[in-house]
């Protein structure tokens, strides 16, 4: 699995010009799914992710995690973080991202152990084309991978 977290103000997500998901102060995560993740790999990444410690304290340093400053969650499902756009060709591949029959119900997985950790969780809809808009915070950008 690999995500790509961006500290945000503020975050949301729109599917048919409806708003599915939205957050205030938190993280805006979007998830890829490779063939050899497991739950095993999700239950690392949920409490890494929720615990990850990048908003500043009264020092102004990164020193206090999403359950520190009750922030919340907004986790897009995105196979193309797994593209391989190396290639000979100009056209990305995506054959290293997991068919959806394999790649939504870890992705649903991932969300409940995030959930479990306390957090307030939105989503957008998996497969769906959609908008997300953000307030980037910082910028802080940080990529995890397990």
């Amino acid at each position: 699995m690999k995500l790509v977290v961006q500290r945000v103000s503020s975050a949301s997500v729109e599917v048919e010009r409806k708003t599915v998901g939205r957050i205030n102060k938190g993280f805006l995560v979007l998830c890829g799914i490779t063939h050899e993740d497991t739950e095993k790999n999700a239950d690392v990444l949920a409490r890494k992710l929720c615990n990850l410690r990048i908003f500043e304290d009264k020092n102004e340093k990164m020193n206090l995690s999403l359950k520190d400053v009750k922030g919340e969650l907004l986790i897009i499902s995105q196979f193309t973080l797994y593209a391989d756009s190396m290639g000979s060709g100009n056209r990305p591949s995506f054959i290293a991202a997991a068919r959806p029959e394999k790649a939504e119900p870890l992705y649903e997985y991932f969300l409940k152990k995030c959930k479990e950790q306390g957090v307030i969780v939105e989503k957008g809809v998996f497969g769906a084309d959609m908008k997300v808009s953000l307030v980037n915070d910082g910028p802080v950008t940080i990529i995890l991978e397990k």
